[in-house]
């Protein structure tokens, strides 16, 4: 997919030769008889906050004005409407 690996410790740099051995390796366990290879994938979202001084401070709990289970009637009423 051509995703770098953000770890800190980690070379930056992958070897055509390690990738080349990897996939036949992989082609040879996993490939199918008409040559094709089938892949799967897993994205991991990572997100990392640290307060300061300068941003705003978030609202107090329980002051939304409006319902996360809200958000299904809108879906509903999108899908709803492309039947039309």
């Amino acid at each position: 997919m051509g995703e770098s690996n953000c770890c800190w410790s980690r070379k930056p740099l992958l070897h055509r030769e390690t990738m080349l051995a990897a996939a036949a390796v992989y082609r040879e366990m996993y490939g199918n008889d008409d040559g094709t290879v089938p892949a799967t994938f897993q994205i991991y979202y990572m997100i990392g906050w640290k307060f300061h001084e300068s941003q705003a401070r978030p609202a107090q709990r329980g002051s939304a004005t409006v319902s996360f289970g809200d958000l299904k009637k809108i879906n509903e009423s999108v899908v709803g409407r492309k039947k039309l």
